[in-house]
């Protein structure tokens, strides 16, 4: 049996939600994944950015808006997106939002 893993029983229940702004956390890294938590507090906004690698978002509570690209798209718990690299999006909350990011790295 392999030490090398990470297992959280309720992720989303480790996802803090400040009372202002957004927090981050890193939760798990390693050569090949990067993962972090966000709590937006309501009406926060991550302006438009994009990534050099790929990535996968996970929505674990609340509701906002994501643009990708040209395209826009409404939160709900549950909602899970893959970005690929250089896509321009941005994350509006319109309640309290939890989500996870999985940031995918290339091994060299």
């Amino acid at each position: 049996m392999s030490s090398e893993y990470a297992h959280i029983q309720n992720i989303a229940a480790t996802i803090e939600i400040p009372s202002e702004g957004i927090l981050t956390k890193t939760h798990f890294e390693d050569e090949s994944v990067k993962v972090i938590l966000f709590g937006f507090s309501k009406g926060q906004e991550l302006s438009e950015h994009t990534s050099s690698k790929p990535a996968m978002l996970y929505f674990a509570r609340g509701q906002g808006i994501l643009r990708l690209g040209g395209d826009e798209h409404s939160i709900v718990p549950g909602a899970w997106t893959y970005m690929p690299p250089d896509l321009p999006h941005t994350i509006k909350a319109e309640t309290d939002l939890a989500m996870l990011l999985v940031l995918m790295k290339s091994k060299s």
